[in-house]
């Protein structure tokens, strides 16, 4: 009777076409899934790693997809694996090592891919940002645009009340020079009138008669 092995983890590095990654990203996982159950290995973590255009050419591939998976099998069926992902279409070969130390964090760690996405998110929630800041600012902008002509037409009035004011003052200027002449005249016939007076008293007297 064969006895139960413990079973250890190991992490494999599945590398696929990535065209038929594509075109049947559930048939590649399928795939990768049947072959680890028939090892009766448990799977802990599967995801894709990254895409990328290989050294050279593997079964006429150019470019390949790897995904990286972590799952606890008993160390006799490792070769099981192996030799199945051989005899697969859709998987073009696999590397498989023991990583009993690592931990649940490493196996959590973002891969280029995750990478790749959170930077393109978080590029695409500042570009937003930064549009909502540019629309509240121009929402801004317009009161203070409606509230300028009030402003310049303040002046204006002003301007206005300043010129009105030095058009009287013209006026009343103007208004004393023309009574100023009618006074001096008014005077200068005032004074002959009295130089007149006081020489007549002077012509009326009694002469003196000769007799006395």
């Amino acid at each position: 009777m064969e006895t139960m092995a413990e079973k250890k983890l190991y992490e494999g590095m599945f590398l696929v076409d990535s065209a038929k990654a594509a075109s049947d990203w559930d048939g590649v996982n399928a795939a990768i899934n049947k072959i680890l159950e028939k090892a009766e290995a448990e799977i802990v973590s599967m995801r894709k790693w990254d895409d990328r255009r290989l050294a050279y050419d593997i079964k006429r591939t150019g470019r390949g997809t790897y995904l990286l998976c972590y799952f606890k099998a008993d160390g006799r069926k490792i070769q099981e694996i192996e030799k199945s992902v051989q005899l697969s279409e859709k998987i073009i070969r696999v590397l498989i090592l023991s990583t009993e130390q690592m931990t649940k964090d490493d196996i959590e760690k973002d891969t280029p891919v995750t990478k790749a996405e959170k930077e393109k998110e978080k590029a695409v929630a500042e570009q937003a940002q930064k549009a909502e800041v540019n629309q509240q600012s121009n929402q801004q902008e317009e009161p203070a645009a409606e509230e300028a002509p009030t402003t310049e037409e303040a002046p204006a009035v002003e301007e206005a009340q300043t010129t009105e004011d030095a058009q009287t003052v013209e006026d009343v200027e103007q208004a004393e020079e023309t009574e100023k002449p009618e006074e001096t005249e008014k005077t200068e016939e005032a004074g002959q009138a009295q130089e007149v007076e006081a020489e007549e008293p002077q012509d009326s007297q009694p002469k003196a008669s000769s007799d006395d």
